[in-house]
């Protein structure tokens, strides 16, 4: 059984709760083409306008929030607004589809508004030592983004009790980190959702 946890309070200033919910840009989405512009992560290679031709997207995950397009080891966001269209434009060129990652999902699970079960602890560790992230570096993650996905999940009363992912943790960090870091964040935080095999679907 799951319990609502007592909210956590780390004190959300105006310019952070400005900043956290930076958004994915705007997208355009043609016959074979999709053009994102106004990308807000910096260390991107889709900051600040990208266009894809159909040739160069490995995979589009359809059924996580946002939606994401792989280019070369990079996870790109596209906001939920164009899951419509974006799914017609998998159809209409025969784009591979990859199942919803949980990785970053599982390592931020202690910062949901849901106590989990010791059980459902052991179970989540255990998925995650899977693909090669043991409990050391679970921990030291899990240590280094907690006060900011509490702040980003709590202070700004999002309050989310089912999922927080890989979308969530850079936006959060974003707002703590200088230009640098947050780069190096960035590129460890795509390793991370690169360490899953994915289940591929045609």
């Amino acid at each position: 059984m799951r319990y609502f946890k007592k909210k956590k309070i780390f004190n959300l200033i105006n310019s952070e709760y400005d900043n956290f919910f930076c958004g994915f840009g705007k997208c355009e989405i043609k016959n074979e083409i999709i053009i994102i512009s106004d990308y807000k992560f910096k260390p991107s290679i889709a900051y600040p306008q990208i266009i894809l031709n159909k040739e160069q997207i490995v995979s589009i995950t359809l059924d996580s929030n946002p939606p994401q397009i792989k280019y070369k080891e990079e996870w790109i966001f596209i906001s939920s607004e164009y899951k419509d269209k974006l799914k017609e434009f998998v159809e209409r060129n025969d784009i591979l589809k990859s199942d919803k990652n949980w990785t970053w999902d599982n390592i931020l699970d202690p910062f949901l508004d849901t106590d989990f079960t010791k059980e459902e602890q052991e179970k989540t560790l255990r998925e995650l030592e899977k693909y090669g992230i043991d409990r050391n570096e679970t921990r030291e993650i899990r240590d280094n983004v907690s006060k900011q996905m509490y702040k980003y999940n709590f202070d700004t009363m999002l309050w989310n009790w089912y999922s927080l992912g890989l979308s969530d943790v850079l936006q959060a960090m974003r707002v703590k980190y200088s230009e640098e870091e947050f780069k190096s964040f960035y590129k460890y935080a795509m390793a991370i959702e690169n360490k899953t095999t994915y289940k591929n679907r045609a």
